[in-house]
């Protein structure tokens, strides 16, 4: 879905399949926002894009909260194509005055995406811990699912927190279980909150449930900033570990009454 100002740009096709756009120019500044769910509205933003500048906004303002192609952030073999390099490239080439994006799942878009504002997810995660909690003063664990996640938001945050070590076959790199350190102790008849950036089919997040449940949590739920739809595909969301999963309109896309979608902003 991309926005323009704030509405929905409408997507139409020519018989031959070819975009058909129509859209009115803002006076002055446009911000555009594109909450991605297909590889053409890539092409569709450029499309936007060079209209606008065409009749002279010279301030044009890109959202971009899921970065596309982040997850291919580097290349092992010479037959690897370097995706989201020539991404960041293209995106550049349009010349935005600023991108903002959310909890970004590679440093690497960090350094290849000119003119990049960095949100964090702190609005939000605060915003589900007072979900979780209500009107109550109990107090929530955080849990990190690994170091990467720990050194990224243990600073963010001024909450008691627990954090993960997975425990890999290293033969075919799947996830056999995983480890709480920390203050484990904290853990035990407490509500546990697993914060992390993005979610696949969740296994990372069900073996830390499971972890988390054998140590005494009371309830656990799951914040990600970018859920793909292949959650609904894994065991973590049919499994009774997590009480409720929160992620934002970024990438997801779906309903399940188990899943809770926050609106970007």
């Amino acid at each position: 879905m991309i926005k323009l100002n704030g509405k929905q740009v409408e997507i139409k096709h020519f018989p031959d399949g070819t975009l058909l756009m129509k859209e009115d120019v803002p006076e002055q500044t446009a911000v555009v926002t594109w909450l991605y769910e297909n590889n053409e509205e890539f092409l569709a933003l450029v499309f936007l894009t060079r209209h606008l500048q065409s009749k002279g906004i010279q301030s044009i303002e890109l959202q971009l909260p899921y970065i596309p192609n982040a997850r291919q952030d580097r290349v092992k073999a010479p037959e690897d194509i370097f995706t989201l390099k020539y991404f960041a490239e293209m995106i550049n080439s349009l010349n935005f005055t600023r991108v903002t994006v959310l909890d970004p799942h590679s440093y690497v878009s960090e350094a290849l995406i000119d003119h990049i504002n960095i949100q964090t997810p702190k609005a939000y995660v605060e915003k589900v811990v007072q979900q979780i909690t209500g009107d109550a003063q109990e107090k929530v664990i955080l849990f990190y699912p690994d170091e990467g996640a720990m050194k990224r938001y243990s600073a963010m945050f001024d909450r008691p927190y627990v954090f993960g070590m997975k425990k890999r076959n290293w033969t075919n790199g799947q996830i056999q279980g995983l480890e709480v350190l920390g203050q484990t102790e904290l853990v035990q008849g407490s509500k546990v909150l697993i914060v992390d950036d993005i979610c696949s089919k969740g296994g990372t997040f069900y073996y830390s449930a499971k972890a988390l449940k054998e140590l005494g949590a009371s309830e656990v739920y799951l914040y990600i900033s970018h859920c793909e739809n292949s959650i609904l595909e894994g065991e973590l969301i049919q499994s009774e570990l997590v009480e409720r999963v929160y992620t934002t309109n970024s990438i997801f896309t779906q309903n399940h009454e188990k899943i809770e979608v926050l609106d970007y902003e």
